[in-house]
């Protein structure tokens, strides 16, 4: 058996649940399969773990899948003999409604909408093992979305018995009862304590789970899971802080792996429609006035890849390095060009549940504004209030994450750039960018899609309303014979190919 320690609990089973945590994926990850997945490749300099190959897309649920020439239709062939966890056959009539599904519950609607699936009409049974997937025009993002959480293939009878009228998806009941058929079944499940997870005995979707239970307790203070991990007593132990990692990685008895997500990064997000900010030469004063390799290594402890001091051509991958350094003489230039030798005055948020890093970054980065004549004031949110003021563009200056689940540059422009969008932390509204990342949506021309792609990346460097800070590490302690693990795009556990020596 496998033991894992979680600093939280999951929410919800479902795996588009209205509001879901991180934590939940833990459980709908594992116990629903998908119609594809991700292969998996190891990640370099970390021996003996893996991540997601973003480019490779193998059957589950659909043991193989065709595109027409044109690209506009992809047919998928239900793997024969592949059972739910109440033993009924899955068939292409479960496919269609999960699709349906999918794009009709808030959570799955936007990002099925990147891939071109927006509406029921498309998915098609075809007899009962195929099912056809029709898109307007070809869409590089359509497979990939497939792969994505959310649309898990549901039992759809179980589903329907449990639907009401008001709940045609049967929300209220999958928010606490699992409908599928994934590599394991929840046995267990104590909100705010834990649960079991046991794998399925007929599980034909991929090589059969090599741990055949998984028990999962919740451990919220960050001093009791280090200790565990000292002691040896679990085999996975996730959540803990930068100064934890850096003590225990000394440690010859303890085993640790950082992982890096190339589509995670870490901004300082300037507000470029609130004055002072939507003064360019004020964001990129600020953005030569962060202490980065202070912060990086005094408060992330070096536990990520650094997003700052990079290359003036660094290739067209997105996130990347940007060309700014700590330069304080350069920052206050700036500031004078603005007219604003004087400084200013300007409230830095931060959200609560994440002080641990953003705490210590707000008092270095208010010590060195300070020396160019900015003062900042720091002000904490709760998680709730965070969200919703991001939301609603109101925070002059915030510290943020965002995670792009699709790697391609465009991809993370769309999201974090353009407008409107809930992710545009740095509220840029910029016509070029806008009409940039509309046009890269659907280009098949390489040449011409890299030309604006390196585009996009010249205007957020120039603009710059988003300081990057950096990529960090998902840090986790194993025990020091597991196999097998995997880090998957959304960074929590995928099981399935977990083995202790």
């Amino acid at each position: 058996m496998l033991r894992v320690l979680l600093e939280d609990s999951p929410n919800t089973l479902d795996p588009a649940g209205t509001g879901y945590n991180q934590a939940s994926i833990n459980i709908s990850w594992n116990v629903y399969d998908r119609l594809i997945t991700y292969g998996t490749t190891p990640v370099d300099g970390v021996p003996g773990a893996f991540t997601y190959d973003y480019d490779t897309i193998v059957g589950q649920a659909a043991e193989r899948y065709e595109v027409s020439a044109d690209g506009k239709q992809i047919t998928f062939h239900m793997r024969r003999g592949a059972r739910f966890h109440d033993g009924s056959p899955v068939t292409a009539h479960d496919a269609k409604w999960s699709l349906d599904r999918v794009v009709s519950v808030t959570t799955g609607k936007a990002q099925m909408a990147t891939g071109s699936l927006t509406e029921a009409a498309q998915f098609d049974v075809i007899d009962d093992m195929t099912l056809r997937v029709t898109v307007p025009q070809a869409d590089r993002f359509t497979l990939p979305d497939l792969c994505v959480l959310f649309p898990a293939i549901f039992n759809s009878k179980v589903c329907k018995a449990n639907a009401t009228t008001d709940d045609p998806w049967a929300q209220n009941w999958l928010k606490t009862n699992v409908a599928g058929g994934g590599p394991y079944k929840l046995v267990r499940f104590a909100p705010d304590q834990g649960f079991m997870l046991e794998a399925f005995a007929d599980w034909t979707n991929g090589p059969a789970p090599a741990s055949t239970r998984v028990a999962a307790q919740v451990v919220p203070v960050a001093a009791s899971r280090r200790a565990a991990a000292e002691r040896g007593e679990a085999d996975i132990v996730r959540g803990l802080g930068g100064r934890d990692i850096h003590d225990l990685k000394s440690r010859k008895d303890i085993r640790l792996l950082g992982i890096p997500n190339p589509g995670a990064v870490t901004v300082i997000a300037l507000n470029s429609q609130m004055p002072p900010f939507d003064n360019k030469k004020v964001r990129q004063a600020i953005a030569h006035a962060v202490p980065y390799q202070q912060i990086f290594d005094s408060v992330l402890y070096s536990r990520g890849a650094p997003m700052f001091g990079g290359k003036a051509d660094a290739g067209l991958s997105f996130p990347q390095p940007m060309p700014y350094t700590y330069d304080l003489d350069r920052a206050r230039a700036l500031l004078a060009e603005a007219d604003m030798a004087n400084g200013f005055e300007t409230t830095f948020v931060i959200d609560s549940a994440l002080a641990q890093l953003a705490e210590p970054t707000a008092v270095l980065l208010q010590e060195s504004l300070g020396k160019i004549g900015i003062k900042l004031k720091i002000e904490k949110l709760p998680s709730g209030q965070m969200a919703s003021a991001q939301v609603a563009h109101k925070l002059p200056m915030s510290m943020a994450t965002g995670t792009a689940w699709l790697r391609n540059p465009d991809y993370f422009f769309r999201v974090y750039y353009a407008s409107p969008t809930r992710w545009n932390f740095g509220n840029f509204k910029n016509d070029e960018m806008n009409r940039l990342t509309a046009e890269t949506r659907f280009e098949t021309d390489r040449a011409v899609y890299d030309t604006k792609v390196r585009r996009m990346i010249d205007i957020a460097r120039d603009e710059v309303p988003m300081i990057l800070m950096w990529s960090a590490f998902q840090d986790t302690v194993v025990s020091p014979g597991l196999q097998g693990y995997t880090y998957m795009f959304h960074g929590q556990l995928e099981l399935r190919h977990l083995k202790k020596a």
